[in-house]
């Protein structure tokens, strides 16, 4: 079995787990289910053992006992190439080969090698590279994705506290101008996509070796109970198994 780990980049998330079982639930990122060979998974409670593309905000519950996940932010050069896929369909699989000896990428410049027999499996096309690269055309919203994107990296900037007033002046526009726009760049209102880059926070917190409290401060909520509320709502677990799975050794 493969170490259980964590991966995170601007536009995309990649989780090795095992024992997975997340309740009912949806998020903002498309989600690519990648089960280990002969590893029979359950999606909406049907047996799969192909890779799945699932769409945005389409409520699934999903139990693999080994196996990859992939988050993909929906307005990125991959996102976009796994919405042609879908071609309006909530969910679709794909055949695929998976290899038992696969690791998560190190650096950024390993990711294309590992995810390969993924972009096999979906015949992506050398169009999708770079795969996490922003599909937003507005150069406001490109620069305020951006910042958000430092979170990755650094220190989170607590983006609960960018209220659409403050942060439509900083673009120089009106806040009902600057609320429009979001929602027609990303195809999401500013505040559900706050909170999910702050689930984003949250779990590079964790894999920083941060309690649920500090985890929750830091990435902006109001303490471990909400954190861990949001945490359900969005992955299907609470913050406890969120642990589990992404400190696991």
């Amino acid at each position: 079995m493969i170490k259980p780990g964590v991966w995170i980049e601007a536009g995309i998330v990649i989780i090795y787990g095992a024992s997975l079982d997340a309740a009912a639930h949806s998020h903002h990122a498309m989600q690519i289910v990648w089960p280990k060979t002969d590893s029979l998974c359950k999606l909406n409670h049907m047996s799969i053992t192909e890779l799945v593309v699932i769409d945005s905000q389409v409520e699934h519950q999903l139990q693999m006992p080994e196996g990859w996940i992939l988050l993909v932010e929906p307005k990125s050069t991959l996102g976009q190439a796994l919405s042609d896929q879908l071609a309006g369909e909530p969910y679709q699989t794909f055949h695929s080969s998976f290899s038992a000896t696969m690791n998560a990428p190190a650096q950024s410049k390993d990711l294309i090698e590992f995810l390969t027999p993924l972009f096999q499996a979906l015949a992506l096309s050398q169009q999708v590279f770079p795969i996490n690269k922003s599909t937003v055309t507005d150069k406001r919203i490109q620069r305020l994705v951006a910042e958000l994107d430092l979170c990755l990296h650094g220190d989170c900037i607590k983006p609960a506290h960018w209220r659409a007033a403050e942060v439509a002046s900083q673009l120089a526009l009106s806040e009902s101008r600057f609320l429009h726009l979001f929602r027609q760049e990303l195809g999401i209102a500013w505040r559900p996509y706050l909170l999910w880059r702050r689930m984003m926070c949250a779990i590079r917190a964790i894999l920083n070796n941060a309690s649920a409290t500090e985890a929750a401060h830091l990435a902006g909520f109001s303490d471990s109970a909400h954190l861990s509320r949001t945490f359900r709502n969005n992955f299907g677990m609470t913050i406890r198994q969120a642990y589990a799975l992404l400190l696991k050794t």
